[in-house]
Parts: C-alpha cells; structure tokens; sequence
C-alpha cells in the first residue's frame, strides 16, 4: 500500500537517494529543502514528489499530512566541524528537536533518525561494536562537536519515544558512498576516486591506520526503509557492511592496484585544519538489521567503480545542504553533503 513519506536534507546524498528511491516504489515523497527552487534543479522532475521549504532549525510551518518520515538533514562537513563547532552542534540538536515535535504533532507511523558510527567514539579493542557498545569521546576536543551532537540527539529520540510515544528509530551509518557521489566531495573516498579518475597520486594527509567498514548507497537506502517499517521504537541499528572493514592506507593501496599510475604519497603537514576525525578501529555489528531480513550486496571494488563511472558519464552534480545546484563537468568543487555520516 502506498503511503507518504517526508524526508529531510533531501539534496544531500542519501536524502535525494532515498527520494528516488521511495519515488520508484510508488509512495508519495515530500522532499524537505532549504530553497524550493534549487531543491527542484537538483532532484529534477520524479513522478509522486512534492517539494517543500522547510530548514529544520525552525519549526515547520506546512501543515502536511504524512505516513512516515526520515530525517537525513545534518552537517556532515568534517572541517565545519572545527570552524563551525557551536553551529553544528545547534543544528543537530536543535533540528532533530524540531524534527521530533513535527512527527508527534502529525502522529506519524514511524520516524527514522541518521546517526553516525561515530558516536561509538574510540571505541574498545571488540572486534566488532553492537548497538549496545559505547566508546569514549573527548568533550573538550571541537572535532567531538559532531558525535556528541549525535549522541545528544539519539537520546532525544528516545526520550520522545519514551516520553511522547513517538515512533523513532535510528539508524547508525558508517561512511557510505557509490552512486550519487558529486565529483568534489572532500572526504576521503571520493579523493581517492579522483586520483584513480585522473592518474593522479592519492596523496595521505594522516598515517592512515583508522579503519572501518563501509556501505554502498543502495544497500544503505534498502535498511533505511528496513528500519523505517520493521524497526522498533527507540532502538538502535548498525548499518554498515562488515566486509569492506580495512584501513584508510589498504583502501589507498587497494585503489592504486586497480588503477595503473596512482601511487601512494604521504604529506602528514597538510592535515591541520581539516577537521580529522582521532584514528579509530571500528567494524559494525549489524546482525541485529540482517535480523529483519536486510544484507549488504556491493562490495568496496563495486562501490568505487559505480561511483567513478558516474563521474566519467558526468551524470554527478553537486548540491550543498541549502540546495545550490553547480554542473561539475569535470571539475572539482568543494561542498558539504547532507547524508547524516
């Protein structure tokens, strides 16, 4: 039976993902956005869309009548995260808030929030983290502004499911990338894909020895839709796919193998001020997601490769989180990306 779902940070890569997505099966979306207009040049025309104004720092002021709702809209911009500390952590809090009295005013059938596998912090030596796990963040360290923003927020969905009966879920994502990927993301995947793209060297600005696993687009759309309407109120899920679990430096080295003329370099003194998140070694636990039937399909190699056969056929555009559309073209743009991790 078809229903309505509302998503927000609706631009970003898992919102205008999971408005496709949603879209293609029949239910009716509505499409959360800073600016109509360029949230309509960025999603373009999909049968069963409706785009609204809607910054999640204020409350909503559309009275819309909605089944369901995924709250993708968050920075996710790991240098904003030191320049912009006090902002990041308002608009988590403040907007995941805002968020939560909507569905509650609305009585919606379920909600879903996007956490991150960073609120596990640096985690202990287990050789994969449940959703019971909890690891230590540093609060006097500006880069915590994030993850314990993360962390403030999930209580909140608790405490609203507790408290008020709201049905929220959340799902912890790690970093997930694939098709959708605008050529010009910062973070690390998507460099490397540049320099596979480009023959250019892939240049390490850390030692490289974080590790985590990762999860393609597609799969990550497919649990949240699991969470969405399988989940249980006030619960936490693992969405990751285990199997990509390496290091940042196996991940570089793995690309340069695949790709003739990339090599590896390391320029350690260009790391300040990006906003590195500490080195972590964290693989997901996700039996408690595959338990309501979801698995991982793409491995690491097919997530790279999706991602950079789309920028050879220049289908990528970017969009940052308020909406501004820019053709890449072959061209490599700096943006931020509302996808929650």
């Amino acid at each position: 039976m078809a229903e309505t779902v509302l998503i927000t940070g609706a631009t970003g890569l898992l919102g205008k993902s999971l408005v496709r997505y949603f879209s293609g099966k029949g239910d009716t979306v509505v499409a959360a956005v800073r600016d109509k207009a360029k949230g309509r040049a960025l999603l373009g025309e999909m049968p069963n869309v409706r785009i609204i104004e809607w910054d999640v720092l204020n409350k909503a002021s559309e009275n819309i009548s909605i089944d369901r709702l995924i709250h993708a809209a968050s920075e996710t911009s790991s240098a904003c995260f030191v320049t912009r500390p006090v902002e990041t952590i308002v608009s988590i809090v403040d907007g995941t808030r805002n968020v939560l009295e909507f569905a509650r005013a609305v009585g919606v059938r379920s909600v879903v929030f996007l956490s991150t596998l960073e609120v596990y912090g640096t985690a202990s030596d287990k050789e994969c983290l449940s959703e019971t796990d909890c690891g230590a963040l540093d609060s006097m360290a500006v880069r915590s502004s994030y993850p314990e923003a993360k962390r403030l927020a999930e209580t909140l969905c608790v405490a609203y499911s507790r408290e008020y009966g709201v049905p929220v879920r959340i799902a912890r994502l790690t970093q997930t990338f694939g098709t959708g990927v605008v050529r010009g993301d910062s973070r690390v995947f998507a460099q490397f894909a540049e320099a596979a793209l480009t023959g250019r060297d892939i240049v390490l600005h850390t030692s490289g020895t974080t590790a985590r696993c990762y999860c393609a687009v597609s799969d990550a759309v497919r649990a949240l839709d699991v969470i969405l309407h399988q989940g249980t109120d006030g619960e936490a899920y693992n969405v990751a796919n285990p199997s990509t679990y390496c290091t940042i430096r196996e991940m570089a080295d793995r690309i340069a193998m695949r790709y003739p003329g990339v090599h590896v370099v390391s320029d350690l003194a260009a790391a300040e001020g990006r906003g590195y998140a500490p080195e972590v070694h964290i693989c997901l636990d996700v039996s408690k997601l595959q338990s309501l039937g979801w698995s991982p399909r793409i491995g690491l190699d097919e997530m790279f490769d999706e991602m950079i056969n789309e920028w050879r056929v220049g289908h990528a555009r970017t969009g940052d989180e308020d909406g501004t559309v820019r053709q890449t073209h072959g061209n490599v743009v700096q943006e931020r990306i509302e996808n929650g991790c």
